[in-house]
């Protein structure tokens, strides 16, 4: 009996290391065959605009370096709600992949009382490509020429001076609530629908500021028809040198990069996930995709899973608050 029960051991054990070796050796040839067909790239922008250029950009490279088509799939509208929701439940296999940015994953859950898919649980972490500086953007009749006199200006002024946003609960608005908020002055949302009516306005002076990113307001600070007073960056921007950013200014800590970067479905396995960390943090190091991302005014950040879930985390909360404190209300 106890030669029989040792031999029915041996047999279940042997039977277990199989199928950890086995085990084993799929997780090695998912790793290496990944992925099996195209990857679909959905982008919460029509085409054309700076997000929509750099995932296409990144979408080429990838493709050329896996083997499979990637497929760019613009789902815009609705803030990137419906592009997010579409992502967020594609299957777990790290054959759909999302150009992330604030807006649907780090901003409307605290803006939206019902959202069809949760950032936090929906969603896996592959990496962060780059950020884009916001700066501080004025008309060129504000009599402030320096953020500190604008501080004054807007102290001095019974019921605050106006601003543009390029929507409510954009990052555009939210970054100027954050700037009341450490500044302590009062200032009147004007909120547009999108950058180029509001810029429309506030070249003519109808509004005198306004917070948009460095890569939209350059054409026309270069044109000479509008002056950026600073830039809510760690350091200043390498397309507006002559800048402060907005410690130097004064108004210490505020800091508000426009980061994109790409998350897929959670549950994808990390063999997938880690692979495309490692291709498209090669395409980020290429000297063309340098070079036209610095056209674009996007730093190249390029940082790995934990650290982009960590800045989602933070993200996530830093924007609550600010639109918990302002009451800022979408439905």
């Amino acid at each position: 009996m106890s030669v029989r029960f040792s031999i029915c051991g041996t047999h279940l054990a042997l039977k277990m290391l199989c199928a950890a070796i086995c085990a084993a050796a799929s997780g090695i040839v998912c790793a290496q065959a990944y992925p099996t067909k195209p990857i679909r790239f959905v982008v919460p922008f029509t085409p054309g605009g700076s997000q929509d250029i750099i995932a296409r950009l990144v979408g080429q490279k990838l493709s050329e370096r896996v083997g499979q088509q990637v497929v760019i799939d613009n789902r815009g509208g609705a803030a990137g709600l419906i592009a997010a929701e579409i992502a967020a439940h594609a299957p777990p296999d790290g054959h759909t992949i999302f150009m992330a940015t604030a807006g649907p994953v780090t901003i409307a859950p605290s803006l939206h009382k019902k959202l069809n898919y949760a950032p936090a649980k929906d969603f896996a972490a592959v990496i962060h490509m780059v950020d884009t500086p916001m700066a501080l953007v004025a008309s060129n009749g504000l009599p402030a020429k320096s953020v500190a006199e604008l501080v004054t200006l807007a102290k001095s002024k019974s019921g605050g001076l106006n601003y543009a946003s390029v929507g409510n609960g954009s990052i555009s608005h939210l970054t100027m609530e954050l700037f009341k908020q450490q500044a302590r002055v009062d200032l009147v949302h004007v909120p547009y629908k999108g950058a180029a009516p509001a810029f429309i306005d506030l070249i003519a002076g109808q509004v005198p500021l306004m917070f948009i990113t460095t890569a939209s307001a350059q054409p026309h600070v270069a044109a000479g028809k509008v002056r950026v007073l600073a830039v809510a960056a760690r350091k200043r921007s390498a397309t507006l040198p002559n800048v402060p950013t907005l410690t130097q200014a004064g108004i210490e800590g505020l800091e508000v990069p426009v980061w994109a970067g790409i998350l897929t479905a959670a549950r994808t396995p990390p063999a997938a996930i880690n692979r495309l960390y490692r291709e498209v943090h090669e395409v980020l190091q290429l000297p063309d995709v340098r070079g036209r991302l610095d056209q674009l005014g996007a730093d190249v950040v390029g940082d790995g899973p934990p650290s982009f879930d960590a800045l989602l985390k933070t993200d996530l909360a830093r924007w609550a608050k600010v639109i918990r404190t302002a009451d800022i209300k979408l439905d």
